[in-house]
């Protein structure tokens, strides 16, 4: 075969094809909904995301590795991000970042409100899935709208897939008997400092006390403001 086919036969994606013998090796996966994990992180804290607060994604790709079905298993993660064009410039030192920590990733202009990356996620998945023989899928995403039905159906096939969310947002995969739910706060490293948020899936047995996070006088000052 001549390097112009090769060329010519390389997927959209970038990655070789499996071999002509019609082979599918094995593949641990991981893809990232970078929109869906930004917005619930915002939720959890009830702020808007620092650098402090942010996932780190060297972490991430370490337990991900370590966790391999197979030592000799491939491994490959992706992220997929909507680009406003506004914001074009100031991410792009975010994106060569993660480029450096070993993850794809795949941008897409945000040009419209309702812009989503969520089906270019799912036909990454099924092209892996027909490629290769997908033994881990780990998505990092809290929609159960777009992905809880075509993730039950790859478990039923017989991949293992995990998702990996905020528990406050992602009840499509704890309730799931076919899926596997870990909260992102639970990946080793994933965070420099423990995430200001209310878990009330990991309360202490002599239960906790959870602050107002707004005073009784400005509350009841917003209620009768309401009221005129």
């Amino acid at each position: 075969m001549t390097d112009s086919l090769v060329e010519e036969t390389r997927p959209a994606d970038g990655y070789d094809q499996p071999s002509l013998d019609g082979a599918r090796p094995p593949l641990d996966l991981l893809v990232w909904d970078a929109p869906n994990i930004d917005m619930t992180l915002s939720n959890v804290i009830g702020a808007r995301p620092t650098a402090a607060s942010r996932p780190r994604f060297d972490a991430i790709a370490a337990w991900f590795v370590d966790g391999a079905s197979e030592p000799q298993t491939e491994v490959e993660a992706a992220v997929f991000a909507n680009v406003p064009p506004q914001h074009a410039t100031s991410l792009q030192r975010w994106v060569e970042a993660l480029r450096s920590f070993g993850y794809a990733v795949f941008a897409r202009p945000k040009l419209q409100q309702d812009d989503d990356i969520d089906q270019s996620m799912l036909d990454h998945i099924s092209v892996r899935a027909h490629s290769h023989q997908l033994r881990r899928l780990v998505v990092f995403s809290g929609d159960g709208r777009n992905f809880a039905e075509p993730l039950e159906d790859l478990a039923r096939s017989g991949t293992e897939v995990v998702v990996v969310a905020f528990s406050e947002v992602a009840g499509y995969a704890i309730s799931s008997e076919l899926l596997r739910f870990i909260d992102i706060e639970d990946v080793p490293g994933a965070f420099a400092a423990p995430l200001d948020r209310v878990r009330l899936d990991a309360l202490p047995v002599d239960g906790a006390w959870l602050k107002p996070t707004k005073s009784l006088r400005d509350a009841a000052s917003a209620f009768t403001a309401r009221r005129g």
